[in-house]
């Protein structure tokens, strides 16, 4: 008869993110998720094939968490460009605060694995992806709605605030002046109409 499972493996997901989140994935190591678990590591590896498969999980849950949330906040009924300017402070803030140095998930993947691991290169693609179509549809509604000069491109738009909003993530990292992530924020908001 096989033995039922004495842990809630979302309940150790959600611990895993935190982990790989706070360290990345070269630093964490199988004790270090064995301790933050709570679990054995073949209750680790039964369930969930091992470290790198975790981190993968882990990734693609904080992807289920945060993408549908910004895509909500896009296409809420109404004026648009308002809503594009409050996403772009929203990540200056997040950026320049006390969690800002965690960074996000997707580009702290980007960062360590994706130029050397082909499955994390796809995985922070499809998140980016996901985040250009979200700001597209929403910049093709402000052109619609004349929020945006008919010579805008879109697509461009979004790709250029895609970029922005990653080195955003990345420059909160590392910057001990947050006055700089603000003013770079206020500066790209001011450059949508």
């Amino acid at each position: 008869m096989p033995r039922t499972k004495e842990f809630d493996p979302d309940t150790a997901l959600r611990a895993a993110l935190s982990t790989f989140w706070e360290r990345g994935y070269e630093a964490t190591s199988i004790a270090d998720l064995v301790e933050r678990l709570g679990i054995g590591r073949a209750s680790i590896y039964a369930t969930f094939g091992g470290k790198r498969e975790l981190y993968f999980a882990a990734l693609d849950r904080y992807a289920e968490l945060v993408d549908p949330d910004l895509a909500a906040s896009l296409s809420r009924p109404g004026p648009v460009l308002p809503a594009v300017q409050a996403l772009v402070a929203r990540y200056a803030s997040e950026a320049a605060g006390p969690e800002g140095r965690r960074g996000c998930f997707v580009v702290n993947t980007a960062v360590e694995l994706a130029p050397h691991d082909a499955v994390a290169a796809r995985r922070v693609q499809a998140s980016w992806d996901f985040l250009e179509t979200a700001l597209t549809a929403a910049l093709l509604r402000a052109q619609a709605q004349r929020e945006l000069r008919d010579s805008a491109d879109p697509k461009a738009l979004a790709r250029c605030l895609l970029v922005f909003l990653q080195g955003l993530r990345v420059s909160g990292k590392a910057t001990t002046e947050p006055e700089r992530l603000h003013d770079a924020a206020e500066q790209i908001s001011a450059l949508l109409h």
